[in-house]
């Protein structure tokens, strides 16, 4: 394999997060009787800041966005309880660099200790050693700057561009390319905004296979 290291996205890309925590939301708008807008949700999910902004531009400027972010957290809560489901090939691709020796690092937009609680809900915190998941409270940039990705790459020992990048949002993807590593995107809520990245997937184990990851099928 000509990369020396795979570098993967958390939510929506390994777990199967986003989409949960886009139906958290829309159970909270249905208990504050509001329209269920599955676009505005889409809008804030991987981003990084305020919601507030988005909320009222979508329901007024009286909109309780306060009352309506505990109810979304609790919604989120309670379905995260009996776990996060794997995205499909996860596992599987996983345990393949496992076996192969490949090193492995997460480069996250979520905080630290949230993307380890989230990988040991999936049930793949083993395939992570601690000091190699990168939240953006590491870095003094969050996504879509390049410094999640070139933190990772240096905690691994290996140059960007020996790297391969899994990623699902087009946030995520400037972030890797700007990093200046192989991008391969597999979209999970939104279709993707451009096609700029190297490949673009249907699953993770086909992404691997048009990189030359895993044989053909």
């Amino acid at each position: 394999m000509r990369y020396k290291a795979v570098i993967f996205d958390m939510d929506g890309t390994l777990i199967d997060s986003e989409r949960l925590v886009i139906e958290a939301g829309l159970a909270a708008f249905r208990a504050m009787d509001l329209p269920e807008r599955r676009d505005v949700l889409t809008d804030l999910i991987g981003t990084v800041g305020e919601a507030a902004p988005t909320l009222r531009a979508a329901f007024g400027a009286a909109f309780d966005h306060e009352g309506f972010g505990a109810l979304w957290d609790l919604e989120v809560q309670r379905m995260f309880a009996s776990g996060i489901p794997l995205r499909p090939g996860a596992d599987e691709l996983l345990g393949l660099l496992a076996d192969s020796g490949v090193p492995v690092a997460l480069a996250t937009n979520s905080r630290t200790q949230t993307a380890r609680e989230s990988l040991r809900s999936a049930g793949i915190a083993h395939r992570f050693p601690e000091a190699h998941v990168w939240g953006r409270d590491r870095v003094d940039r969050p996504k879509p700057a390049p410094d999640l990705y070139l933190r990772a790459a240096e905690g691994l020992g290996v140059a960007p561009a020996d790297c391969l990048a899994f990623e699902d949002s087009d946030v995520g993807t400037v972030a890797a390319l700007a990093a200046g590593m192989t991008v391969i995107q597999i979209p999970d809520q939104r279709p993707p905004a451009t096609r700029d990245a190297h490949i673009l997937a249907e699953s993770l184990l086909d992404g691997a296979r048009a990189a030359g990851v895993l044989p053909a099928a």
